[in-house]
């Protein structure tokens, strides 16, 4: 498989990863490690892929049903969570989203007594989803750290109007996060994510952000992508304490 290893300064017993669409036996338009088990894929190979990234793991990640909300839930207490965020204090509990655009942000505090993942597709974040993930941790933002994996880049986050009012509306920094359209189509914009994102979790008193730089549309030997391809498969951002 190919892996990322994500760079920020977690303490030792925090251990995280991110997937991208290399080293499984999914066929097309699902190749190969497609993680997701509601993209249409055939279910043998999800699991197929699924038991490959288990073995670089401690447990079984626990799978949220994601729905572009700002829900965050704490694992082990409810079955099949409906979420985009969880946290847990637990050592070998893993948390996981699924991403193909959409930003995934893992976080844990300098202590390592807590971790956190989040996903944060344009609607979540306008949403609070990293406000809520932070919130959740209960320690001091200012102790938190934010790795951001990979998501769609600020060259291909074809956004319009609404997208930009409703981060603008509530942070007028927010602005600098979009650039008019290059080809001159009115209402239309590119959004930073990125951007938008640090801006939000700055506000929210974790200035400890790292990552970012990739692009899931224009990668495409790499990274899924939903913009660019429709039907496609899931890559997955882990996080769990040793």
């Amino acid at each position: 498989m190919n892996l990322i290893v994500p760079d920020w300064p977690a303490p030792a017993r925090v251990k995280s990863l991110m997937t991208t669409r290399v080293g499984g036996v999914s066929q097309a338009p699902w190749a190969s490690l497609n993680l997701g088990d509601h993209v249409g894929d055939d279910a043998a190979h999800v699991a197929a892929n699924r038991a490959r990234l288990r073995r670089q793991l401690p447990a079984e990640p626990v799978w949220l049903r994601q729905v572009h909300g700002a829900r965050v839930v704490e694992l082990g207490r409810e079955p099949n969570p409906e979420a985009d965020a969880a946290f847990t204090r637990d050592p070998g509990q893993v948390c996981a989203v699924l991403t193909a655009d959409c930003l995934p942000v893992l976080f844990c505090d300098r202590a390592g007594s807590v971790i956190a993942v989040a996903h944060a597709g344009w609607r979540g974040l306008a949403g609070g989803v990293l406000e809520s993930t932070v919130a959740a941790m209960q320690v001091a933002p200012g102790d938190i750290l934010a790795w951001m994996g990979a998501a769609i880049g600020p060259q291909a986050f074809e956004v319009g109007d609404d997208v930009r009012v409703a981060f603008i509306d509530q942070h007028p920094e927010a602005t600098a996060a979009f650039l008019p359209h290059p080809a001159g189509l009115p209402g239309k914009w590119l959004a930073d994510i990125y951007r938008l994102a640090r801006i939000r979790l700055q506000r929210a008193g974790v200035e400890a952000v790292h990552g970012g730089g990739h692009c899931t549309f224009n990668e495409a030997d790499r990274f899924y992508s939903y913009r660019r391809d429709g039907v496609t498969g899931r890559m997955a951002a882990l996080v769990w304490l040793a």
